[in-house]
């Protein structure tokens, strides 16, 4: 509430600052006032968040160390039951199991780390060389946020008369629509706005845009992100300097971690998510997923698919989730390349509060699930020449993870019924060892102080949503948004 009445102030000191300037008397006086208490207001919060997160920092960092000091005093209880294991039969089929499943990862994250290292993004081509765009922006109950996501796109080193914006309002029921008039008025010429009838999904908005452009290339901007002045010439770039690329993807950062704990976290796990795993599956011409906050397509490759992507169905029902991960999925089916370009820079709203995160992974889940499906009927066939191996790898990792769900959870299942203590600190050490590297990770290319929050995520994710995974593979089939009615 204290950061509202901040906000609400602080808007109306912005709104009446013409006649503050007018009447310099009293008015001043009072308007300076206000500032005052503004800041004093800011001051306040800052500090109060600031006491929050080292709490949160430091309380994370002694549970991790707590964890790993009790493994320590029970190295002869761990010892005990790795003989228990190794005794019977069952036992030692999982533990060798287990060993396999992590030499396998463990060699797939140093391939990854070397592909890192080799991939470099491709530079911006010039004016004259760069595609006509056609930049599509879907929206629904998007609010005030529509406005900036339109100002920013407008406002890219981009050449206008190669530029086409398209906002298309997918019959929000708040007042994005004139927000969407608003931006229009303001851009004029260089926005088209349109409105949906009624509310029929993001993938139907975004099929209306792709049948309505023009450019060579589309791009799809979620209208709850901006976009950085070099972002769409750094993002089309690669369609001319290699031939073969069908799409892109951009990369996504957190718009909004400054504000509260979990998009401080998620800003830790985006770079990671992006700046690392992708820029290794680029390496290999195969992004899975060109994330829907900020993608770039090849029209010709677009429209190749655009029929089997908008009537998609899944176990009967028409797919209203994941037409980001099914795009590129279908252009990977093509056989062009989907990169990523980690210079072409978007930053977008997560979710604030627990409930919107969890069902903002539990859609991502089930694409997943479906998408994984998908692939699997093309991945190990002649679906494009040249080397597949690359791509097969890379899907035989996301398939082995959700494969494994199950037998792991039943593991964690009776680890809790059987021997908590050795459950919780053998996890506990896990977590500290594992969430290492994308600290350091985040620690070189950013911050050390922010880097610390991958620790914090890891424990939320571990404790808090073990269940997603496992619950998105029983409910894949389920449709839904789930947070189109939620606020941040």
């Amino acid at each position: 509430m204290k950061t509202q009445a901040i906000a609400t102030t602080e808007t109306y000191f912005n709104d009446n600052i013409d006649s503050v300037v007018q009447h310099p008397a009293s008015k001043f006086a009072k308007a300076k006032s206000e500032k005052k208490v503004i800041s004093i207001a800011k001051a306040t919060v800052t500090t109060k968040r600031k006491i929050s997160n080292q709490i949160i920092l430091s309380a994370t960092m002694l549970l991790l160390v707590g964890g790993a000091t009790l493994v320590y005093f029970l190295q002869a209880d761990f010892q005990q039951f790795n003989q228990m294991r190794m005794s019977s039969t069952l036992g030692l089929t999982f533990l060798i199991l287990t060993l396999g499943l992590l030499l396998f990862k463990v060699s797939f994250l140093i391939y990854n780390v070397y592909l890192y290292f080799t991939y470099k993004p491709i530079e911006s081509v010039s004016d004259e060389l760069l595609p006509t765009v056609t930049v599509i922006v879907p929206a629904y109950n998007e609010g005030n946020l529509v406005l900036e996501t339109l100002r920013s796109i407008a406002n890219s080193d981009f050449p206008a008369k190669k530029l086409q914006i398209l906002a298309i309002d997918d019959g929000s029921k708040d007042d994005t629509w004139s927000w969407m008039q608003k931006a229009k008025a303001e851009l004029g010429d260089k926005l088209v706005i349109l409105q949906q009838p009624e509310n029929k999904g993001k993938r139907h908005a975004l099929y209306r845009g792709f049948n309505l452009g023009t450019g060579e290339v589309f791009v799809t901007i979620d209208s709850d992100s901006i976009i950085k002045k070099d972002t769409l010439r750094n993002l089309v770039s690669p369609f001319v300097v290699d031939a073969e690329c069908g799409a892109v993807a951009g990369n996504v950062k957190v718009l909004n971690n400054k504000n509260a704990i979990l998009p401080k976290m998620l800003n830790v796990s985006f770079v990671m998510s992006f700046e690392f795993v992708r820029s290794a599956e680029s390496q290999l011409g195969s992004v899975l997923c060109t994330p829907g906050a900020l993608a770039a397509y090849r029209s010709s490759a677009v429209f190749k698919c655009l029929p089997e992507w908008i009537d998609q169905k899944f176990m009967g029902q028409a797919s209203d989730i994941g037409e980001d991960r099914a795009m590129t999925n279908m252009i990977l089916k093509q056989g062009e390349k989907v990169l990523f370009q980690r210079n072409a820079v978007v930053l977008t709203d997560v979710p604030e509060q627990y409930k919107g995160l969890y069902k903002m992974f539990i859609r991502w889940g089930r694409s997943n699930v479906r998408e994984n499906l998908v692939m699997a009927n093309y991945v190990f066939k002649s679906y494009k020449e040249g080397s597949k191996a690359g791509t097969r790898l890379l899907f035989f990792n996301q398939f082995l993870t959700i494969v494994m769900t199950y037998p792991f959870l039943i593991f964690t299942a009776f680890m809790i019924a059987m021997h908590p203590l050795l459950f919780i600190s053998s996890t506990l050490l896990g977590i500290l060892v594992v969430s290492t590297f994308p600290v350091l990770f985040y620690a070189k290319r950013y911050s050390a102080s922010e880097s610390l929050w991958a620790y914090a995520y890891s424990v939320l994710y571990t404790f808090g949503l073990f269940w997603i995974a496992p619950y998105a593979i029983a409910t894949a089939g389920k449709s839904g948004w789930l947070t189109r009615e939620l606020t941040v």
